[in-house]
């Protein structure tokens, strides 16, 4: 039985990480490809380390919830396994949810560009790109996002 539950709980810990999406600056969607992108051009004005919250989908909850409960059924017996099984669910619930979020949130940076055509921005993505200040870049932009690249 506790065999079981250690496989559960493995499997459902690696279900948690494959459905953590990429906000990186080369990682594109499948819907993104093949569609016309616009680029600017500029300088790195300054990078702030920030982070990303992770994702909050049902998955951490349910997944929380279905081992609390296995959990909490092998606790005590009749009624009170019942009982058991019940509490284990609703705190694995919030366990798992609060699990999806730290596992899934990420560092990230906020980059000001200024533009070689005038005017700033700022654009915020995963922190798996060095920038500093000074530094030449690209903004490509689809129209929904926006990416900095050397």
């Amino acid at each position: 039985m506790r065999t079981a539950q250690y496989l559960l709980v493995g499997f459902l810990s690696l279900c948690l990480l494959a459905c953590a999406s990429s906000n990186s600056g080369s990682v594109y969607s499948r819907d993104e490809a093949r569609k016309m992108q616009t680029i600017k051009t500029g300088v790195v004005e300054s990078v702030r380390s920030v982070k990303l919250e992770g994702t909050k989908s049902p998955v951490g909850t349910i997944a929380g919830g279905a081992v609390g409960g296995v959990a909490g059924s092998s606790i005590g017996g009749g009624r009170g396994s019942a009982i058991m099984a019940i509490l284990g669910a609703v705190a694995g619930g919030l366990l798992g949810s609060a699990a999806e979020e730290g596992i899934t949130r990420k560092d990230a940076y906020e980059i000001t560009v200024k533009l070689d055509g005038g005017g700033m921005v700022a654009v915020v993505q995963e922190a798996d790109e060095v920038f500093k200040a000074g530094d030449k870049v690209r903004l490509v932009e689809n129209g929904e996002t926006t990416r900095v690249s050397h």
